[in-house]
């Protein structure tokens, strides 16, 4: 493979190749001419290639393309279950009526459920590379898995002993320990390999003396680099890595890549590829709510590789909750297998501080969840939620929480019930996000609850009552859910400058009914220039903080 081969780029956005500036490069001389050649060899290697596992490959699961490999993983995997994504129940709970403002379209949420469902269970990787050992602990013949089936042939090669070890600890160990042979046996060694790694396996015997590889397909060089991982060859792993990084990724690629074994995925030399596969990943399935199915159906370190991203585009941090119990119901089958993997590599995904104060609630009751677990999670979330914007600055720094790119934005919530049922709630915009606003943008809220009715705050950029300028406008919804309609008191508060405490902005009381909205057009008095100068009294720390007080009237 050319450099001009592996450097031709596709114009498509999510095209994630390895930096430019990470380029291979192997100083080490060539060695070609010594290969299998006696004259400049001092040992024999003999190769026995036995058959394959039963359970590692099965007729027809031979992969020569990428695409062959995705479609043994797809089929490995579909035989494991037999239940779609579609079999589990789901419950919408938390759908925002339109209001003629609200787009709901990509809320994901789903109830929790506590009944099992039926799950893919990942096998257990097989043992990579085994040895028979002396009573020294160490090794004479080292055996590419230890397996006693009868040899279905033998090879022999000519080797060069310095070549490789300089290569290869592994080899270096092969060569320099063990016991002592006899003279007709100094000069030979043995390995033993399954049938489906032998072409792999030469390859990286071949590496070893030139630099470089003869195959150029996907599938090859994954085989290729999993037999330098398990030989120790870091060059050739390091090269792989790179050829593969420079060919288009796909999701299956980018799958593939990201469960090979854990003993790869841990080398230094390995982590650009893995890291471009997570990157295209997160690219790819941005936009969540487009592609709730597809991502039903990753595998663990698929999902993993979406919901880690920073720039995910999601309703809220509920409808990740949601995503992820629905994942774990339909790919674990058994509650204590869902608790173990939700506990090690699920929970970490959801940054519960964001989430509602209601959907945390849920989380002390989700049989899915350890209770001890969801304990810890609701306190820690909690603390952040009541703690002063600054402090949770310093939080969120020192513990990696990030808002994602929320179509809803989170609220705090305070609510009382007596002496009647009321509610604070708190909703705190940053000035580049009311600067996107402009000039007839809307944010809204994530959904809060008074008296078992679902509201929303929404803030608009919109023409003053005259429409002679455009100002901040805010409104409060109530969602659609069945014919109830209820008197509200409510005040708009905003905090401002000097003395940084809110103050009272409007105030009224409405009959709310399902899908009805009220609100005030010019909630500060001001035009839209004014709020948004550098020396505007409404941005503290360049946040806008804004309170509202609702009521339930008797």
């Amino acid at each position: 493979m050319t450099e001009a081969m592996v450097r031709q780029l596709s114009d498509d956005p999510l095209q994630t190749m390895l930096p430019d500036s990470m380029p291979y490069s192997e100083p080490e001389p060539d060695f070609i001419f010594a290969y299998n050649d006696p004259n400049f060899s001092d040992r024999v290697l003999r190769i026995e290639i036995i058959p394959d596992a039963s359970d590692s490959q099965s007729d027809g699961d031979a992969c020569v393309s990428i695409s062959d490999c995705a479609r043994n993983r797809k089929r490995r995997r579909a035989e494991s279950t037999t239940q779609s994504a579609e079999d589990i129940c789901v419950e919408f709970e938390e759908q925002v009526l339109d209001c003629n403002m609200l787009d709901t379209e990509d809320l994901v949420v789903c109830d929790n459920q506590d009944e099992d469902s039926v799950a893919i269970i990942e096998p257990p990787s097989d043992s990579l590379c085994t040895s028979v050992n002396d009573e020294a602990g160490e090794s004479n013949d080292l055996f590419w898995i230890s397996d006693c089936s009868t040899a279905l042939r033998v090879e022999t090669i000519h080797i060069s002993s310095a070549i490789l070890a300089a290569k290869s600890p592994f080899f270096y160990k092969l060569f320099t320990t063990g016991m002592k042979k006899s003279e007709s046996d100094e000069r030979q060694e043995t390995l033993r390999i399954h049938e489906s790694e032998e072409a792999a396996f030469m390859d990286l015997l071949n590496f070893m003396y030139s630099n470089t590889l003869s195959t150029t397909t996907a599938s090859s060089l994954l085989d290729v680099l999993k037999a330098a991982d398990k030989f120790a060859v870091a060059s050739c792993m390091r090269y792989c890595s790179w050829l593969l990084g420079q060919l288009p990724m796909t999701c299956d690629s980018a799958l593939l890549y990201l469960e090979l074994p854990l003993s790869v995925l841990m080398v230094d030399a390995v982590q650009p590829l893995t890291n471009a596969a997570r990157k295209f990943l997160a690219i790819r399935y941005r936009e969540l709510s487009k592609f709730v199915d597809e991502v039903l159906n990753l595998p663990l370190a698929g999902i993993e590789a979406v919901l880690s991203s920073d720039d995910l585009h999601v309703a809220s941090e509920d409808a990740i909750f949601d995503l992820v119990l629905k994942w774990a119901r339909l790919h674990y089958r058994n509650v204590e297998d869902r608790r173990a993997v939700i506990a090690s590599r699920l929970s970490r995904l959801i940054r519960f501080p964001f989430m509602s104060c209601r959907k945390l609630r849920k989380i002390l009751s989700c049989n899915d969840f350890d209770p001890q677990l969801a304990s810890k999670i609701v306190i820690e979330a909690l603390f952040y939620k009541s703690d002063a914007p600054y402090r949770q600055r310093s939080l969120a720094v020192e513990n990696a929480i990030v808002e994602r790119s929320y179509k809803y934005r989170p609220v705090k919530l305070v609510d009382f019930e007596l002496p009647r049922p009321h509610c604070l709630v708190y909703l705190d915009l940053k000035r580049e996000e009311c600067a996107r606003l402009f000039p007839a943008g809307r944010v809204y809220s994530q959904a809060f609850h008074l008296g078992g009715q679902g509201f929303f705050l929404s803030a608009h950029c919109n023409m003053d009552q005259q429409n002679s300028f455009q100002c901040l406008g805010l409104f409060l919804g109530m969602q659609e859910k069945g014919s109830v309609s209820f008197a509200v008191d409510y005040e708009f508060q905003v905090r401002q400058k000097p003395e940084e405490d809110f103050k009272m902005k409007y105030k009224g009381t409405y009959t709310f009914t399902g899908g009805k909205a009220v609100g005030y057009r010019n909630l500060l008095s001001v035009p839209w220039t004014t709020f948004m100068a550098d020396d505007s009294v409404y941005f503290i720390n360049s946040v806008l903080h804004i309170r509202a007080e609702l009521h339930i009237r008797q």
